[in-house]
């Protein structure tokens, strides 16, 4: 047991540092409703997309566009997106041992791979490891614009385009819900059958000038770039709910640190005074 003056300099600390995460987790909380709101902003966006490419892809199965076409994978293109801060509980450590322990399972050495980074966490992670890097961005805002992140989502494509890969697969952490977050990876290129036939066929009486070849060369990069952003709006939902519900978890502790050190400081100011009033009464005793 501490002194009385330790106990109360801890107390006082834990009540600043409960301070701070409690107000970091209502400005994480704010940052959540709104990423919420874009995301659901940008999905009519993404369906009227959906709908051009399977009105255009769909109705020409035999286009040989490289988008469109699996070929054999030679190296393998891998977009994670991590945080650039801390204080988000394992947002960004899933993310990152999934990644690698799937590069260990699939690959040999690091010329069958690259690997493009978004985030602060990621970068240290790989540098730290030794893992070169193709690409990364970092200081990405809390709320990305799609110009923000287009330049790393157009080299992405063109490594693609240019056959320096043959597939490229995001891997991030899917928001589900304020408590929950999961790990998951998307294959974004080449594009499956799924993807050139999910819209809703709201499109197919149309006529397309020029030929759909010369279409699909224009909306399809924009399609990948759009599915790009999409997901990384995902992942900033699923950061903001992981440092809210980690700042959460701070505060709940340290109001248990703060109950804790309380009773032990009565505890030990208890003892004090009885030692003092046993003191007096010995000394009383002592002069009858």
């Amino acid at each position: 047991m501490g002194s009385l003056k330790e106990i109360d300099n801890r107390i006082k600390s834990t009540k600043k540092m409960k301070q701070i995460t409690k107000a970091m987790n209502m400005v994480s909380s704010s940052k959540l409703r709104r990423a919420e709101k874009n995301t659901k902003q940008f999905r009519p966006y993404m369906e009227k997309m959906q709908d051009a490419i399977t009105a255009v892809a769909g109705a020409n199965s035999s286009s040989n566009h490289p988008m469109l076409k699996a070929r054999d994978v030679k190296r393998s293109g891998y977009l994670i997106i991590t945080s650039d801060k801390g204080l988000a509980g394992a947002y960004s450590t899933n993310v990152l041992k999934r990644l690698v322990n799937d590069i260990k399972a699939k690959h040999n050495d690091s010329s069958e791979y690259s690997i493009i980074v978004l985030g602060q966490q990621g970068v240290d992670f790989f540098n730290n490891r030794g893992y070169e890097i193709e690409s990364s961005l970092v200081d990405l805002p809390d709320q990305p614009s799609f110009k923000s992140v287009q330049a790393i989502a157009k080299h992405a494509i063109d490594l693609y385009s240019e056959e320096n890969i043959d597939e490229l697969t995001i891997y991030y952490s899917h928001y589900v819900s304020v408590l929950e977050n999961k790990p998951t990876t998307k294959q974004v290129l080449p594009l499956s059958q799924e993807d050139s036939s999910q819209g809703h066929g709201q499109m197919s009486s149309y006529e397309f000038e020029p030929d759909k070849e010369s279409i699909l060369s224009v909306i399809l990069p924009q399609y990948v770039e759009s599915l790009i952003y999409g997901t990384i709006l995902d992942a900033k939902a699923s950061e903001h709910a992981s440092r809210m519900t980690a700042m959460k978890n701070a505060s709940d502790n340290a109001t248990e640190l703060i109950d804790d050190l309380s009773l032990e400081y009565n505890r030990a100011r208890q003892a004090a005074i009885t030692q003092q009033i046993t003191e007096i009464v010995g000394g009383s005793a002592a002069l009858e």
